[in-house]
């Protein structure tokens, strides 16, 4: 919207308010899944095995126990996969870093010249190609590379670490929910409530990290409810049914 019009010495000029910056969200896509794939095994493995085990009819306090057990069996098992996985992940960038560092050693034309055959099939003239090329080089030539050839950024690699802990710490988060809920209540009703508070998290989660994503979050929820609901379903039938067996 034009905010003022001003005439000068016949001049028109037109002040134009400031755009406020984009805001893009992918750079949270590492600890973001990490998270959001955490709290929701989570809640979901440990809302399954607290229904499966208390449709077998233990009692609360068995119930509790091995909630407990699947809460940190979980969380490490959450930690452990996601550093190795990850940590695959780095070494496998790296690998590739350290081909181009060895390629800009022994043929510097010849990777000048690639790179500038990015930059024209990404649609520049070729001399302006080879001017970027040119320029870019100029101010680290291992950086264009491994961020026009490769398609690595710094803000998206691969960091263990941060994926472990952040798997780990939302795994835990997730599981106390549907572990409080069962240990509170007690009797014919304790199953009830926990597959209540279990979905209502569920959704929350759902909604959350398509919030976080910039995604609607309305068809996350619902995703993650659903599947959520099918995997505690299942979990509670077989302990149904191993509790009858039994």
């Amino acid at each position: 919207m034009i905010d003022a019009l001003q005439n000068a010495g016949g001049d028109t000029h037109i002040r134009l308010p400031k755009r406020a910056p984009e805001a893009h969200l992918s750079h949270r896509a590492g600890w973001l899944r990490a998270a959001v794939l955490g709290a929701n095994d989570g809640i979901v493995s440990t809302a399954s095995l607290v229904l499966g085990v208390a449709a077998a009819g233990e009692s609360t306090g068995t119930v509790v126990t091995a909630g407990i057990a699947g809460l940190v069996a979980g969380a490490l098992s959450m930690a452990s996969g996601e550093y190795v996985s990850v940590s695959s992940q780095r070494d496998a960038e790296q690998a590739d870093i350290a081909v181009e560092t060895r390629e800009l050693r022994d043929d510097p034309e010849g990777e000048l010249r690639e790179l500038a055959t990015i930059y024209e099939r990404r649609g520049l003239p070729t001399d302006l190609a080879r001017r970027v090329a040119e320029t870019l080089s100029a101010g680290g030539a291992l950086r264009a590379h491994v961020r026009d050839e490769l398609g690595l950024s710094q803000e998206r690699m691969a960091r263990p670490l941060q994926a472990a802990w952040a798997s780990a710490l939302s795994f835990s988060a997730g599981a106390v929910v549907p572990l409080l809920a069962i240990a509170f209540i007690g009797g014919a009703a304790r199953v009830a409530v926990c597959i209540v508070v279990t979905t209502l998290a569920l959704a929350s989660l759902g909604g959350l990290g398509a919030r976080l994503g910039g995604a609607p979050a309305g068809r996350a929820a619902t995703r993650v409810v659903t599947w959520g609901l099918i995997a505690m379903g299942a979990t509670a039938a077989i302990g149904a049914l191993v509790g009858t067996v039994g």
